[in-house]
């Protein structure tokens, strides 16, 4: 059919007015936000040779790449699906500074597969990087950003902020002598909550303890009460494991004193009893490995009641600059901005215009380019169109009086 030649493919959505109007006001409000923290903006390339776009930790993005040959070079080149790892090359291979870096970014990526039900195939990604600091410190300065990022763009809702840390599994992992391939499948059917499964890989360990300890991560999430249930399970762990425990611990702990210091001071202010940097509820989850193959310490992610997927994700990836010559820690997240409006409630400005009538005119050429250089958003009529000022979204109108053109309010 005709008609069907109009069908954008699946999972590629467009975005109309208004809904345009009210995603560029987001945009401008989170990168506004990001400058104020001290995160400086990039824009990496929509394209680049597959070699360098899924380069070290980037290769776990091939399957979700479109790849395509440079009719110029002959070389394949990629589509981007996250712009994490353009951002790393941009600090070890162009910027190359001692100092902590922080950069942003926000673009539109595109994927072969949309993440979860109804997921776009082109979300719009915006998302804060860290550099050059391996401490607790940043890792819980990005969290707060990614948290108040969640309050401006309207999210009213009680956030859940999911914590874990893939040392632990890492470090129980190699305790226990696992293959590659062991490793990787007992990675799945943790992901997948499979008991049953667990129990399968994990009984061909000859370490009791080990066996006992991998098989537990299963049961180890909930409230803070989970790190001391932790600490007791996995007390025969290797050190690398506490010393993860020890850094999870230490997050929560300036999470919830920062929260609580900024919870009193807006009180104290304006008698509020809740604020935009409180990270509310805090989960942990020993066994949530998102982002496994290239996360070194903490991932955490933030999910809102009545949306299944999380609306924000990150953690610590501190050898992604690796293969770019140089391996910065780094801690950072990421999010979709169209879900993120989706999901906000942030009240949309009106537009507002003054239409002109379609009259030749020099004095009211003169008035209509004064305004426009005041700021003022001026439709010019043309001449035997249809619809009127209010059709041209315009709440106001240009009429002469004597010499003069003003502006007028346009009845209802």
């Amino acid at each position: 059919m005709d008609t069907e030649r109009w069908l954008l493919p699946e999972g590629i959505d467009e975005v109309l007015p208004p809904q345009t109007r009210a995603l560029e006001q987001v945009r401008r409000a989170v990168l506004d936000l990001f400058h104020s923290w001290g995160y400086d903006l990039v824009i990496p390339p929509f394209i680049e040779y597959l070699d360098s776009l899924l380069t070290g930790t980037g290769s776990d993005l091939d399957l979700q790449t479109f790849k395509l040959t440079d009719q110029l070079s002959g070389r394949l080149m990629g589509v981007r699906a996250d712009m994490t790892p353009q951002v790393a090359r941009i600090d070890a291979h162009r910027l190359r500074r001692d100092e902590p870096v922080r950069l942003c970014y926000l673009g539109t990526v595109l994927r072969t597969r949309a993440e979860g039900a109804n997921a776009s195939r082109s979300p719009m990604q915006v998302g804060a990087e860290l550099y050059g600091h391996s401490g607790a410190d940043s890792d819980v300065e990005v969290i707060r950003l990614m948290l108040e990022m969640l309050h401006v763009v309207g999210i009213t809702q009680e956030v859940h902020l999911d914590l874990g840390h893939v040392g632990i599994f890492r470090g129980l992992a190699r305790h226990a002598g696992l293959t590659a391939q062991q490793e990787a499948d007992l990675f799945d059917a943790l992901q997948r909550k499979a008991r049953a499964e667990i129990n399968d890989l994990v009984g061909s360990i000859a370490d009791l303890q080990a066996k006992d300890m991998l098989a537990q991560l299963i049961d180890l999430n909930g409230d803070a009460e989970v790190l001391v249930q932790a600490r007791a399970v996995l007390r025969s762990a290797p050190r690398t494991v506490h010393d993860a425990l020890d850094n999870l611990e230490r997050i929560a702990g300036l999470l919830q004193r920062g929260s609580a210091a900024s919870t009193s001071a807006a009180t104290a202010h304006s008698g509020a009893t809740r604020h935009p940097h409180n990270p509310c509820a805090m989960y942990f989850d020993l066994a949530e490995l998102r982002g496994y193959q290239y996360q070194t310490g903490v991932v955490f992610a933030a999910y809102v009641p009545g949306h299944g997927q999380e609306v924000a994700r990150g953690g610590r990836y501190d050898d992604i600059g690796k293969v770019f010559g140089r391996a910065r820690p780094a801690t950072g997240f990421s999010a979709d901005l169209k879900t993120l409006i989706a999901l906000g409630t942030r009240a949309e400005v009106p537009v507002r215009g003054i239409y002109a009538p379609a009259i030749d005119d020099s004095t009211l050429n003169a008035t209509v380019m004064r305004l426009r250089q005041s700021g003022e958003r001026v439709v010019c009529g043309l001449a035997g169109q249809a619809g009127n000022a209010r059709a041209m979204s315009c709440d106001r109108v240009l009429q002469r009086q004597g010499n003069e053109w003003v502006v007028l309010q346009e009845e209802a």
